[in-house]
Order: structure tokens, then sequence, then C-alpha cells
């Protein structure tokens, strides 16, 4: 930590004071906040923080340390914009670990702040939403003017910056984390890749799948020449209604093969069956948000990382509600059985997070197996 006074500059001219940390330079992107106690380096490398500065409402981050297994971006590397914390460990106290935090964010180039009032920064973003800021140890002033001058996340398509350039094939399992043998992969899934956290892959590995993984800018027709016996759309950054060539992938597929969404995949399901989304004022984030399952009435306790979110009037007739979100009663599911389609907004995968809906994977291969014992009558 180099202790060299730095600052956040919001777009409304609000600015918060810290100390430089991570990679020496600036930042640009929007501010958000996530209300998980635990999970840096998952928040880190989760590619729907992509364009994102992030602040961590717990207290002090780092006294674990980051390690190879728990990055969530298929290429390892973090993705958000910039990172703010309030008290920054400088050690790293883990049989895991292998470097610290502050190594780590500046050998990949992610500046931070440390020392930063985010509770203060916290409560602004509750009341005022979230926001375009810039952060470094330049002048507060010269921030703010970059702050408003970023482009603004409704309207901006991050997907082609994180989407990989070839398809790939998945198949690790979640093993590593203690959890039993997976299942025989007799299933054959194409994920489109929008911006996957890995341990979705390793969950649908977990659930019997033989997995493929394509670029977003994937055709229906290639995907479908691929022969899947079902389709997952991930999770992802940025505007649902800006990734177009994604929702016309979505809807030419509706009817012709099982789909399964998460977070952007929720979206875009929405998206492609003619309704409409919304940006949210400061969004779903972190690894303790309650969303009830309206067929069974339980309650999941949840991970979440979004800023836009569905319209369900705008769905009437074309899609079913299947979970709300108990804070705000936002959409958190849906499904178009006559489509053998399904989505949910939060990450059952729950990485990190609590491991309530798993069964989820279950599920979607259920409905694989449904699908072709239907096709073989």
């Amino acid at each position: 930590m180099s202790g060299e006074r730095a600052h956040l500059a919001l777009a409304d001219g609000t600015t918060f004071e810290g100390v430089a940390w991570g990679a020496t330079g600036d930042a640009v992107g929007e501010v958000v906040f996530t209300t998980g106690m635990t999970g840096y380096e998952e928040v880190l490398t989760d590619p729907s923080y992509c364009g994102q500065i992030v602040t961590m409402t717990a207290p002090q981050i780092g006294n674990t340390g980051v390690n190879l297994d728990d990055a969530e971006s298929v290429s390892g590397k973090p993705q958000v914009a910039g990172f703010l914390v309030r008290d920054a460990s400088g050690c790293a106290s883990n049989w895991r670990a292998t470097e610290t935090l502050d190594a780590y964010l500046a050998r990949h180039g992610v500046v931070a702040l440390s020392g930063i009032d985010t509770r203060r920064l916290t409560r602004h973003l509750r009341d005022h939403g979230s926001q375009n800021g810039a952060l470094g140890t330049g002048d507060p002033a010269a921030l703010v003017r970059r702050a408003r001058a970023a482009p603004s996340m409704a309207g901006l398509d991050l997907v082609s910056r994180v989407t990989p350039k070839d398809a790939y094939a998945f198949t690790e399992s979640r093993g590593a984390w203690g959890v039993g043998p997976s299942k025989p992969a007799e299933r054959h899934v194409v994920a489109i890749d929008l911006g996957l956290k890995r341990h979705i892959l390793r969950c649908l590995v977990d659930a019997g799948c033989k997995v493929t993984a394509v670029p977003a800018s994937t055709s229906a027709e290639a995907i479908l020449a691929l022969r899947p016996d079902g389709v997952f759309v991930s999770n992802g950054p940025g505007d649902p209604a800006a990734v177009t060539y994604a929702i016309d992938t979505v809807r030419a597929l509706l009817g012709k093969t099982p789909l399964f969404g998460i977070c952007l995949g929720h979206q875009l399901l929405a998206l492609a069956l003619g309704g409409q989304t919304y940006k949210l004022k400061f969004g779903h984030r972190g690894v303790n948000q309650p969303v009830k399952d309206l067929a069974t009435g339980r309650v999941e306790i949840t991970t979440q990382n979004h800023g836009f979110a569905v319209d369900v009037a705008s769905l009437a007739g074309r899609a079913e509600t299947t979970h709300v979100h108990l804070n705000d009663a936002t959409s958190e599911g849906l499904a178009a059985p006559a489509l053998r389609a399904f989505s949910v907004q939060y990450h059952p995968e729950a990485a990190a997070g609590p491991h309530d809906a798993l069964y989820l994977f279950d599920r979607f291969t259920a409905l694989i197996d449904e699908a072709r014992g239907a096709s073989r009558a």
C-alpha cells in the first residue's frame, strides 16, 4: 500500500478520500456496492462486474488473500474497473492463499482505494442511485469531470468485452470443494458465454452435462448444428437490451431445445419473449438476498449481481413468474413451459454464497430428459 492520498469522485460531484492501493493510476466506471461478508475474490473476477467500480460493504477485506481456485472468470483474471474497501488487510492468513490481495490487484492492474468511508458511500448510492465515478490520485475536480464524461451503463453492451473469441469444452467439476462425484455426462449442453462464471459450468458438469461453451455472437443455427440436448444462457455485464444479437439468438432457439438462463440470461429470455427490462436504482449485489419460490412458498437466500430487472407486466400472457425478490418484489424467475424454457435472476451456483438454489441445475437436466423422452415417443 503506497500511503498516497487518493479520491473517488462521483458524477454528482460527491468525493471520498482514501489511500491508493493495488495498481497505480486511475479508473472510471459505474460505482456499485455489494453486501456480501465473504467472497471478495469471486466478486473481483465475476465478468458481470465488467465496467464497474465495486464497493465492499464488509469493513475488512483481504485477510484470506487470493488463490487460483476461487477465480470466477474463465481467464482467472479480475474483471472490475476498480475496487473500494474500508480496511485493507496487508497480510494473507489462509492455507489456500497464494498471494496477498494487494499484490494480486497490482499484478493485474486493478486500481483500488483503501481507508474510504464505505458506509457513507453505500448510503449515498442507496439514496441517490448507482452512478459513474472516477478514482485516482489526481485532482478531485478533474476526477468529477471524468466521471461525468463516462458513458451511462444504460444502453451499454459490455458482453462483447468479456465473451470468449472461440468455443471451448469444460469438464471441471466441484470436486475440489468436497462435493460428491458428478453424475454421468449423458446430456450435451451448449452454454452461451456472455461472461460466464466458472462455478456455473462446474454445476452443469456435476448435474450430468457435457458442456460446450460458445461466444455470445454465435447464431442459433450454429448452436443447433452442435446438436445440443439443451442450451444454457449465462450471466454477463451491461444493459441486456443492448445485447441485441443474443436476444435474436435466444428468440430463435425458443421451442427448439430446452433452455435455462441465469442473471443476464434471465433478462435475455424476457426480451426474447417480447418483454422489457429497466435499470434498478442501485441493483442487487451480495450473497444474502431473499427470494421466494412461488410454487413451494420456500424462501431461498441467494447470491445476486445485477443492475437491471425484468418488467413482469410487459410479459403478461407470455411467461409465468416463478420467483420474486422479497426486498422489492422484483422479478427473480420466469418460466415458459410450452417452450421448455425457464430462468432465474439470481445465481444458484453460489460462488460465493449459500447453496439453497442448486436444485435448479437438476431441474434443467430433468427438462432435458423430458424433452428427449417426448422426441422418442
